[in-house]
């Protein structure tokens, strides 16, 4: 995975995140992701990248259910509530189940 990909996936996270709007302490949590996506790129700085370019195209193009299955990965990362996990996963269940993927 190039650190590319890597960005890509916390960013796709973070916009899963905003998504869960019944998670109450969401707020903390992006915040977290933040943080978390900050540190990566002082420690893995990526040459000849526009960041805020990816990070709209990212938000505007990815499909939900991708930015939630990049949520799963990030709140591993992050040591994330479980409880926020298993609302991640019901809501990609649900989205299985009525087909709906925008």
């Amino acid at each position: 995975m190039t650190l590319q990909d890597e960005f890509k996936y916390l960013v796709g996270g973070y916009y899963g995140i905003m998504e869960m709007d019944d998670y109450d302490l969401k707020v903390y949590v992006l915040k977290d992701i933040e943080n978390y996506i900050r540190d990566f790129l002082l420690e893995n700085p990526i040459c000849d990248f526009n960041y805020k370019k990816e990070a709209e195209h990212i938000k505007d193009t990815m499909s939900l259910r991708t930015k939630l299955q990049d949520s799963l990965l990030v709140l591993y990362k992050i040591n994330a509530s479980m409880d926020l996990v298993f609302m991640v996963k019901k809501r990609l269940k649900d989205l299985d189940k009525n087909k709906d993927y925008s």
